[in-house]
């Protein structure tokens, strides 16, 4: 990837602008012209590299998530990733080296709705089922370093789970987060396009935006980056047994460190998974996270607590979150039914 690249992607991942023309602010701020940027967010998007531009929400604030874990057999993998992506409201999938080798992580609108869409594929595909609710939160959704330790964010707060106010959108606030879902239109103007498809005005989009972000509704507004297409394939989800009284601290330290660019804690599942404390390191190569992990550990006297390193092998979805679905997924009938429990409690 070119340097232009590089410096378009790492300066506006967050407070991207809210004005009339935000293209033509970036374009000022890197010395580009306007349509320079649009040019280079069009190719990047139809490379792979960019997802959206857009805005990441705070989950729990619109609604409920969690990460799941499937334990499938390996002939049967493809056919329930494929399952589980019949389900708008997974927003990301992987396949991790572990036992249990299917990791999703499901948003939706209800506890109730989530819990029926878990319930289901712990059905359909058979396998047996991890459901790992979000508790802190230490660093999630600020940004994807792509400079080596240089975060376009700000340094990490802790949130949680009982801080988070949820807010129950009304009509016209759950239509215009269903046109954000997949992003702004690549045009020099474009709140007032999406105001436009909406029968609104682009001062009024623009408001509600300005009003999100203030009340922490969303996280950040800007460009949404595919690490794996820029390069980041070694991708590791290392979790960690911390004793309940110390994983604050912990979540808090390895947070701020460079290369965590996701730290938080979950729910453990007892005797299955007594991991409570996750965090994501990418990289280029294996060797360069695994060496940068073993500095951590010794750095920051983490040698005594038990770990487990799940490196992604394969990515079947990565997207935004889709809390407004238009409809539930058809049955489908491509994955004989399991007797294995589904481990949900």
């Amino acid at each position: 990837m070119s340097a232009a690249d590089l410096e378009l992607l790492n300066r506006f991942q967050r407070d991207f602008p809210l004005t009339a023309y935000p293209f033509r602010v970036i374009a000022e701020r890197l010395g580009w012209s306007e349509n320079e940027v649009l040019t280079a967010l069009r190719r990047l998007l139809e490379e792979g590299k960019v997802s959206r531009v857009g805005a990441v929400f705070a989950t729990r604030r619109l609604g409920v998530s969690t990460l799941a874990a499937l334990a499938v057999p390996p002939s049967r993998l493809e056919a329930a990733a494929q399952r589980v992506n019949e389900y708008p409201e997974v927003n990301h999938n992987y396949q991790r080296e572990h036992a249990f080798n299917l990791w999703f992580v499901l948003t939706t609108a209800t506890a109730a709705r989530l819990q029926a869409v878990l319930a289901e594929i712990g059905h359909e595909t058979g396998g047996s089922l991890l459901d790992l609710p979000l508790l802190e939160e230490f660093h999630i959704d600020l940004g994807f370093d792509l400079q080596g330790g240089r975060r376009p964010a700000p340094a990490p707060q802790t949130a949680t789970v009982g801080d988070a106010t949820r807010v129950r959108p009304g009509e016209s606030d759950q239509t215009l987060l269903a046109a954000l879902q997949s992003g702004l239109p690549l045009v020099s103007r474009p709140y007032d396009a999406l105001a436009r498809q909406l029968g609104r005005s682009e001062r009024t989009v623009l408001g509600r935006l300005r009003y999100w972000l203030e009340q922490g509704l969303i996280k950040r507004l800007g460009v949404i980056v595919r690490h794996r297409a820029l390069g980041y394939r070694a991708n590791a989800m290392v979790v960690w047994d911390i004793p309940d009284a110390e994983v604050g601290a912990v979540g808090r330290m390895l947070a701020a460190e460079s290369g965590v660019n996701l730290c938080y804690r979950r729910l453990r599942r007892l005797p299955h998974w007594p991991y409570n404390l996750f965090c994501m390191m990418h990289g280029h190569q294996r060797e360069s996270v695994l060496e940068r992990l073993d500095q951590l550990r010794v750095e920051q006297d983490l040698m005594t607590y038990p770990y487990a390193v799940l490196f992604s092998t394969r990515c079947f979805r990565q997207r935004g979150a889709y809390y407004l679905p238009l409809a539930p997924p058809a049955p489908s009938p491509s994955i004989p039914l399991g007797v294995n429990p589904a481990w949900t409690s």
